[in-house]
């Protein structure tokens, strides 16, 4: 099974949600030949309940996922942090929208709960938590001490930084053996170009977050970097800022997308 941990459904945190925009997400997300994403938005996003509820409406439930025309989706939520960086977890869509609703107290800068405060509220749950892109511009997990550091699962691989910083990968790696958590791949994608840039291979199928939780720890995975991914996600970064500006001059972007003509 081919899969992405680290993926949005919206084109930004201000934007609406958009139905027409998630719905061409995820079936390019299956025509780019992933078979599932983690669905790991912004707990801060406008409408996060919006998307998950769509979600939840307009798939088939298997085990802990949703099958959308295809493609199997894992709930999750990405969470900033007071120490400055990102973390994502990924588990049942009533243990991510019950630790959303935890979290939403906290949901604003100089509000974030610091990576202690939040494991204690994420470890109730039997969930995957990950440290999202720690060597971006403005992440200091590779700084926070062993012990704290070790609420995580995994440290991941975004394929992003991978392709716009090329020490990326043996700084995942150090960092990731120093504390003994296995490394994993996300593309953090809000655009459909990037799908395929990275992302995981696993030998087998799985559809609960048990099973997800142990393969992870028992590495029995591959990670796979897209012999295109600099293309992919340099495409994709202008992509992004040309649908944004299309909406902050008023025009339509969902509609520039998916318009036949």
């Amino acid at each position: 099974m081919k899969i992405d941990f680290h993926t949005h459904g919206k084109l930004a945190k201000h934007l609406p949600f958009s139905p027409e925009y998630t719905n061409w997400l995820f079936n390019e997300a299956k025509s780019s030949g992933l078979d599932a994403v983690c669905l790991t938005e912004h707990f801060n996003t406008l409408g996060f309940d919006e998307i998950y509820r769509y979600i939840e409406s307009n798939s088939e439930k298997l085990g802990d996922l949703f099958v959308f025309n295809g493609l199997k989706i894992f709930p999750g939520i990405e969470i900033d942090i007071a120490e400055g960086g990102h973390t994502t977890v990924i588990g049942k869509m009533e243990d991510i929208m019950a630790i959303w609703e935890e979290i939403l107290p906290f949901s604003e800068n100089g509000k974030f709960l610091p990576l202690r405060g939040l494991a204690e509220k994420i470890k109730k749950y039997p969930v995957i938590f990950g440290a999202a892109h720690p060597f971006r511009d403005g992440s200091n997990i590779p700084y926070i001490d062993k012990e704290n550091l070790k609420n995580f699962d995994f440290i991941e691989f975004n394929g992003k930084d991978a392709v716009l910083s090329r020490d990326t990968e043996e700084k995942v790696y150090s960092f990731a053996n120093d504390i003994g958590l296995p490394v994993a791949a996300g593309s953090d994608t809000h655009q459909a170009l990037q799908y395929g840039c990275i992302f995981n291979e696993f030998g087998k199928d799985f559809s609960t977050a048990a099973e997800f939780l142990c393969l992870l720890k028992n590495r029995d995975f591959e990670i796979k970097l897209s012999e295109t991914a600099d293309f992919k996600v340099k495409s994709a970064c202008i992509l992004k800022k040309a649908l944004k500006k299309i909406h902050s001059l008023g025009g339509d972007y969902v509609s520039v997308l998916t318009s036949e003509k």
